[in-house]
C-alpha cells in the first residue's frame, strides 16, 4: 500500500497540472479507473472525466494553485484533508475539506470535497 501523504500530495499536485496529459497520468496514478469525486460545484467518474473536470475548474480559476492546508488523517480506510485556493502571492479564494476512501492498491476511489468559503 502507497503512503497516504504521498497520495494526497499527488491528488494536490494533479489539480496544479495544467498539462491535461501528465494531468491524465497523476489522475490515474492517484484516483482508481472507476472512481468518483463530487462536490457542491461539479462531479466526475473515471480517469478521463475527472480529469477534464480539473482543467475546467483551471479554466476558472487561471492563475490560481491548490495547496495542502491540513493532513492528511488517515484510519480505516478512509482520510481527509484541508486545501486552499489562491491566486500566486494572495490570499485564498477557497478553502475545503476533502473526504476520500482508500483502494486496496492505496489510490483514491471516492472523494467527497466540501467548501468552507475564503479565510
Amino acid at each position: 500500500m502507497r503512503d497516504i501523504t504521498t497520495v494526497v500530495n499527488s491528488y494536490i499536485d494533479m489539480w496544479n497540472e495544467l498539462s491535461e496529459d501528465v494531468r491524465q497520468e497523476l489522475v490515474a496514478s492517484t484516483l482508481t479507473d472507476d472512481a468518483t469525486y463530487v462536490d457542491p460545484m461539479m462531479s466526475g467518474s473515471g480517469v478521463q472525466e475527472i480529469t477534464s473536470m480539473i482543467g475546467a475548474a483551471q479554466a476558472q480559476f487561471p492563475g490560481h494553485r491548490f495547496a495542502l492546508v491540513a493532513g492528511p488523517d488517515a484510519h480505516h480506510g478512509r482520510v481527509r484533508f484541508s486545501w486552499s485556493l489562491s491566486p500566486e502571492g494572495g490570499d485564498p479564494v477557497a478553502v475545503g475539506v476533502d473526504f476520500a476512501t482508500i483502494a486496496d492498491d492505496g489510490r483514491l476511489e471516492s472523494v467527497t470535497g466540501f467548501l468552507e468559503g475564503a479565510s
